[in-house]
């Protein structure tokens, strides 16, 4: 007999991991989420209503929820980001939050956990290994998008080694190359890219088409779709398909809304890769749970 399990997911943002659970077929009796940004709340209450609001990280203890199964972050990276020039990291006052991650960690005891970031230096990302006690897996959704977005994720998710000083060692493989390319998504036109680079709230935002050329040509950060004499930035159908979101799954908003949370958010085969083998874990042995 299967067992629903609990699921807290901190930095919730739209719930893409909740979209990966459902796409992994891991059923769940609770998803407690734990956002502030009023749209990217609006967005997942619209797709899943059932999903318990918990609001700031800050204020979520232990006592107050249930045994909690899996525990589920992207915390926030701009302290770490190379487009960041100040990169303060771990002392950054949006990435410190890292820390109340690592509180509830210590306080839920959850049987699995999953913390994913961008590719940082070396001296927070040790930082972090070090009080995780464990060194992450690092993945690219280009392999399963038309989309490059490459990430660590810390988790205790087999596989992994442990070495000699105890450390967990993630060793998940990368998911097959879908080989899915950027013109493969695109609802008209042609682009020169093989794959799309970033998401954010100029994305899909209206621009004229010269401000949009010079921005490509200087920054290299706007994907032009060319259609015919004119040209274009990606349209919001289009940010949804770059990272394995549903049709329609943002409709709720407008094109630069649906850029700015698509790009705080994770490619959904890369999460539900990572989420495969808990469907077995968890009913292996219900007493373990």
């Amino acid at each position: 007999m299967e067992r629903e399990i609990n699921v807290l997911s901190l930095f919730d943002g739209m719930s893409c991991g909740q979209v990966a659970l459902n796409r992994a077929n891991i059923p769940y009796k609770n998803y407690f989420a734990s956002e502030i940004k009023k749209r990217a709340i609006e967005v997942t209450q619209y797709n899943y209503p059932n999903t318990i609001q918990l609001g700031d990280i800050k204020n979520i203890k232990s006592c107050d929820l249930p045994k909690i199964d899996l525990l589920i972050a992207g915390s926030p990276c701009q302290d770490f980001s190379r487009a960041n020039c100040e990169r303060k990291g771990l002392e950054g006052e949006k990435s410190k939050l890292f820390y109340e991650f690592l509180r509830i960690l210590k306080e839920c005891k959850p049987r699995f956990f999953l913390l994913e970031n961008v590719i940082m230096e070396n001296y927070n990302y040790w930082k972090i290994c070090k009080e995780l006690n464990c060194e992450p897996v690092r993945l690219c959704g280009s392999l399963v998008s038309a989309a490059l977005r490459d990430r660590y994720y810390w988790t205790n998710i087999p596989p992994f080694s442990v070495d000699l000083f105890g450390r967990l060692i993630s060793n998940i493989p990368p998911p097959r190359d879908k080989k899915i390319y950027l013109n493969s998504i695109l609802e008209t036109g042609h682009a020169k890219k093989r794959k799309h680079n970033c998401l954010n709230t100029t994305s899909g935002g209206h621009r004229e088409q010269q401000d949009l050329i010079h921005r490509n040509n200087t920054t290299g950060m706007i994907t032009l779709i060319y259609e015919g004499d004119r040209v274009r930035t990606i349209s919001q159908v289009e940010m949804e398909r770059l990272h394995n979101i549903p049709f329609g799954y943002t409709r709720i908003l407008d094109r630069s809304q649906a850029g700015d949370l698509i790009g705080d958010g994770w490619t959904i085969d890369i999460i539900k890769h990572i989420f495969t083998p808990l469907r077995q874990l968890f009913w292996m042995d219900e007493n373990k749970i």
